[in-house]
C-alpha cells in the first residue's frame, strides 16, 4: 500500500483542490506551450521511401523536382465552346496567375481532343507539402476570370487544392465523430453509474487529457514531424483510454464502498482503489505506450507520428488517473457521505449500491466457460478463425487520390480532367544521375528510352530531358494514359524499371536511376512498409509477452495474451476484408470499395489493438490474481474475477466501440477502414476472448497459468478463504 500509485492518490486525496487546480494549470500551460512552439509539420522528405524515394532525392539535389501543380479546365457552361472566348478567358487568367509570387509558371494552354475543353496548367514554388496553403490565391484569380467571363465554366483541380479539400471534409466530419460521440459516451457511462455527475466525470478527464495531449503534440513533432495525423489520433485513442482508465477506477472505488459498509472513509477507498485498479491503469498505460512504440520500427514518418500521438495522450490520460481523479474521487465521496449523514439525522434509510459487479446476466455469459471449458473454447477459437479465413484474399495498396471522396468539389474536376486529357492521368519521372563526363551518354540513353515507350501502348509521349546546371543530374516525364489506381498504369511502371532503364540507363557505368511519381510512390510504400513488418511485429509480440510476464509475473500468461492478441486482431483483419475489399457493404457503411485494404491499416491494428488489449487483460487478470493471493483457488478466482469486472470490460469495450464506430462515417476510406476494424477487435476481444476464451483456458490450466509466480504458489499452500480480506489502510 506504499506504492507510487497510492503515494500519488493519497497527495491528491488529502489535497483534492490543490491537485484539481494543478491538473487544471497543467492543462493551460500544454496548450499555451504548444500554441507558441507551433507545430512542425512533416516535409516532402519525410515521406520518401524505396526507388521513388530515392529517385526523388537525386531530382531535389539537382533542383529538378517535380512541382505541384494545379489545372484550371474552361468549357463552355452549355452547348459548343466558343473559343475565341475560351482563349482569351485562359490568356486573361495566365497574366493573372503569372503576377503571383507562389506560382512557378504558366504552361500554355491545352485543348482537348474533342475541343469541348481549353486546360491551363499553373505549377507552384516550393515545397510538395506547402502547396495547399497556397492555393487559395490561385483560387481566387480563377474565381475573378470566372466573373469576368460569366458566359464560360472555369474550374480548378490539381493536388494542392485536392488536398486542401480533403483536410476540410477531414475537419467536418470529425466535427460529426464528435457530435455522435460524446453523448453516446455519456449515456453509457449514465447507464453504467446511474448518476450524471459520476458519467461526467470520465468524460471530463478525457477531454481535458486531449487537450493537453493536443499541446504536447505540437512541443513533440519538433522531435517527430507532424503529418496531419496527430490530432485525428489523439482524438480517437483518447477518449478510448481516457474513458476506460477512469471508468476502471471508479468502478473499483464504488466496490470498496459498498464492500465497506461505511467503515472507510473517502481518502481510505482512493487508496485503496489506487492500490488495485490504479496499478492496472499504470501497467496497461505502460503496456499501451510500449507497444505503440515498436511503429517507430517501420521508419514511416506517419507511423511515427500516429505512435507519438497515441503515446502522448496515454500517458496524460494515466497521469490524469493518478491525480485529478483521486481528488475529484474524495471531494465526490464527501458530498455523498454529507447527503448519507443528513438521511440518517432524518431517520431515512441510507441508499447504497451493490458494488459486487456481478449479476445474472455476467453468470449466464460465463455459464459455457464455467461448466463445458474445453467445449467453450473449441467453439470460440474455431469462430474467430472462421473469421480469419478471409485473411487469404488480403489485397493491400496504397490509397491513392483516386479514392477521395467525391463530395470534394476538386475530385469532381479531377474525373474531367482525366476523362478530356487522357495523357495528364499518370507521369513517371525518370531521373539519373551520373559524373557530368557521362552526360551525353545519358542524354542518349534518355532518348532511346523514349523510343522505346513510344512503342509501347501503355505510355502517351514523353517530355523534352531536363539536366541540372551541373550536368550530374537529368530528368524525364513519361506520361501514361490510365488512372493511378488502374492495372496498366502499375504495368507501365513495371515495364519501366524491369525491362526499359536495364536496357538504357542500366550500361552507363556508374551510373544511379530511378523511377518517382504517383504510381511510384504507391508501389514503393506498401513494398517498403512489407519489409518492415517482421520487425515491427517480432518487436510487438516480445513486448506484449513481456510486460504481461511483468505485470502477472506468469510466463504461461504472457504466452496466452499473445496468441489472444494475434488470434482477435486477425479476427478483426479478416472481417474487415470481408467487409470492405467486397461491394456488398457499401451501401450500408456508405463507401465506394477500391477491393483492397488501406497499407496501414493491418500494421495500425495489430499495435493498437496488442495494446488496448492489455486494458482489459491487466483489468481482468489482476482481479483474478488478487483473489489467489489472498488464498481463493484459481477455479474460483476466475470466476469471481470475470463476473467482477465483466460489466465495467463491456462497458468500457461499448465506450471504445462508440468511439471507433464514429470514424466509419468519415469520407476517407482509410480512416472508415481504421475506424471499423478497431471496433469489430475491440467488440471480439471483450465478449469473447475476455469472456469465452481466456476464462476457459484458465480453468482448464487451473494452478499451471500462475507458471512460475513463487506469490502465487505460496498462496496456493494457504488455507482457502471465501474472499480476499480488506487491506489495512493507513488514513492519517
Amino acid at each position: 500500500m506504499n506504492s507510487f500509485t497510492v503515494r500519488a492518490a493519497r497527495w491528491s486525496a488529502r489535497h483534492p483542490w490543490r491537485a484539481i487546480l494543478g491538473w487544471l494549470v497543467f492543462v493551460v500551460l500544454c496548450l499555451g506551450i504548444g500554441s507558441v512552439v507551433g507545430v512542425n509539420s512533416a516535409k516532402t522528405a519525410d515521406y520518401r521511401v524505396g526507388e521513388a524515394g530515392r529517385a526523388e532525392a537525386m531530382a531535389a539535389e539537382g533542383h529538378l523536382e517535380r512541382l505541384s501543380t494545379e489545372q484550371v479546365l474552361i468549357s463552355a457552361r452549355s452547348g459548343t465552346l466558343d473559343r475565341p472566348a475560351a482563349e482569351a478567358a485562359a490568356k486573361d487568367l495566365t497574366a493573372r496567375m503569372r503576377r503571383l509570387p507562389d506560382v512557378a509558371g504558366v504552361a500554355e494552354p491545352l485543348l482537348s481532343e474533342n475541343h469541348d475543353i481549353l486546360m491551363v496548367e499553373v505549377s507552384i514554388k516550393g515545397e510538395e507539402r506547402d502547396a495547399d496553403a497556397k492555393v487559395d490565391a490561385l483560387v481566387a484569380q480563377t474565381r475573378a476570370v470566372q466573373k469576368a467571363h460569366p458566359r464560360l465554366l472555369l474550374q480548378e483541380t490539381g493536388s494542392p487544392s485536392t488536398s486542401k479539400g480533403v483536410d476540410d471534409q477531414r475537419d467536418s466530419d470529425l466535427a460529426l465523430s464528435e457530435k455522435i460521440t460524446l453523448p453516446v459516451t455519456l449515456l453509457t457511462l449514465l447507464l453504467v453509474f446511474g448518476s450524471l455527475t459520476m458519467a461526467a466525470v470520465p468524460l471530463l478527464l478525457a477531454l481535458s487529457s486531449i487537450a493537453a495531449a493536443v499541446g504536447l503534440s505540437m512541443v513533440t513533432s519538433h522531435l517527430s514531424p507532424d503529418t496531419g495525423v496527430g490530432t485525428n489520433v489523439i482524438l480517437m485513442i483518447g477518449l478510448a483510454v481516457g474513458v476506460d482508465y477512469t471508468l476502471f477506477y471508479l468502478k473499483r472505488e464504488r466496490e470498496e464502498r459498498a464492500r465497506s459498509g461505511g467503515r472507510l472513509g473517502s481518502e481510505a477507498l482512493v487508496e485503496l482503489a489506487a492500490a488495485t485498479s490504479g496499478r492496472a491503469v499504470v501497467v496497461s498505460g505502460l503496456a499501451v505506450v510500449a507497444s505503440t512504440a515498436t511503429l517507430y520500427l517501420a521508419s514511416d514518418v506517419i507511423f511515427s507520428s500516429l505512435a507519438t500521438g497515441t503515446i502522448v495522450v496515454v500517458l496524460v490520460a494515466v497521469a490524469s488517473s493518478l491525480t485529478a481523479l483521486p481528488a475529484l474521487l474524495v471531494l465526490l465521496g464527501k458530498r455523498a457521505e454529507r447527503r448519507a449523514a443528513r438521511r440518517a439525522e432524518r431517520g431515512k434509510p441510507v441508499r447504497r449500491r451493490d458494488g459486487d459487479g456481478g449479476g445474472r446476466i455476467w453468470g449466464a455469459l460465463l455459464r459455457p466457460a464455467s461448466r463445458h471449458p474445453l467445449a467453450t473454447l473449441c467453439v470460440s477459437v474455431l469462430a474467430l478463425l472462421a473469421l480469419v479465413t478471409p485473411l487469404a484474399g488480403l489485397k493491400i495498396t496504397e490509397m491513392s487520390r483516386d479514392t477521395h471522396s467525391r463530395e470534394i468539389p476538386a475530385m469532381r474536376v479531377y474525373d474531367r480532367l482525366n476523362e478530356a486529357f487522357p495523357e495528364q492521368r499518370v507521369t513517371h519521372q525518370v531521373v539519373v544521375r551520373a559524373d557530368a563526363a557521362r552526360s551525353g551518354e545519358v542524354t542518349a540513353a534518355l532518348r532511346k528510352l523514349t523510343e522505346l515507350t513510344d512503342a509501347d501502348q501503355l505510355f502517351a509521349g514523353a517530355s523534352r530531358i531536363r539536366t541540372s546546371a551541373d550536368h550530374r543530374t537529368s530528368t524525364l516525364e513519361l506520361k501514361v494514359p490510365h488512372l493511378g489506381n488502374s492495372d496498366e498504369a502499375y504495368d507501365s511502371l513495371d515495364h519501366l524499371r524491369d525491362d526499359y532503364l536495364p536496357a538504357t540507363l542500366g550500361r552507363i557505368d556508374g551510373a544511379e536511376y530511378g523511377v518517382s511519381g504517383d504510381v511510384a510512390r504507391y508501389t514503393d510504400y506498401p513494398a517498403h512498409q512489407n519489409s518492415k513488418l517482421p520487425l515491427v511485429l517480432g518487436a510487438l509480440l516480445l513486448v506484449t509477452f513481456a510486460m504481461t510476464v511483468y505485470a502477472f509475473r506468469s510466463v504461461v500468461l504472457g504466452l496466452i495474451g499473445v496468441v489472444l492478441n494475434l488470434l482477435s486482431a486477425a479476427a478483426a483483419l479478416g472481417l474487415l476484408v470481408l467487409v470492405f475489399q467486397g461491394t456488398w457493404a457499401e451501401g450500408l457503411l456508405d463507401f465506394h470499395s477500391t477491393g483492397s485494404i488501406g497499407s496501414r491499416v493491418p500494421l495500425f491494428l495489430f499495435v493498437i489493438l496488442f495494446g488496448l488489449s492489455m486494458d482489459y487483460q491487466v483489468f481482468v487478470v489482476s482481479r483474478i490474481r488478487e483473489a489467489v493471493l489472498a488464498g481463493v483457488p484459481t477455479r474460483q478466482a476466475v470466476l469471481d474475477g470475470i463476473r467482477r469486472s465483466a460489466s465495467v470490460v463491456t462497458s468500457a469495450a461499448v465506450v471504445m466501440t462508440t468511439v471507433f464506430t464514429s470514424f466509419v462515417f468519415l469520407h476517407i476510406i482509410e480512416m472508415k477502414q481504421i475506424g471499423f476494424v478497431l471496433a469489430a477487435a475491440v467488440l471480439l476481444d471483450a465478449f469473447v476472448v475476455r469472456i469465452m476464451i481466456l476464462p476457459s483456458a484458465m480453468l482448464l490450466l487451473g494452478e499451471a497459468s500462475w507458471w512460475p509466480s513463487l506469490g502465487v504458489r505460496r498462496a496456493a499452500r494457504t488455507p482457502d478463504h471465501a474472499a480476499p480480506k480488506l487491506p489495512v489502510v493507513d488514513v492519517r
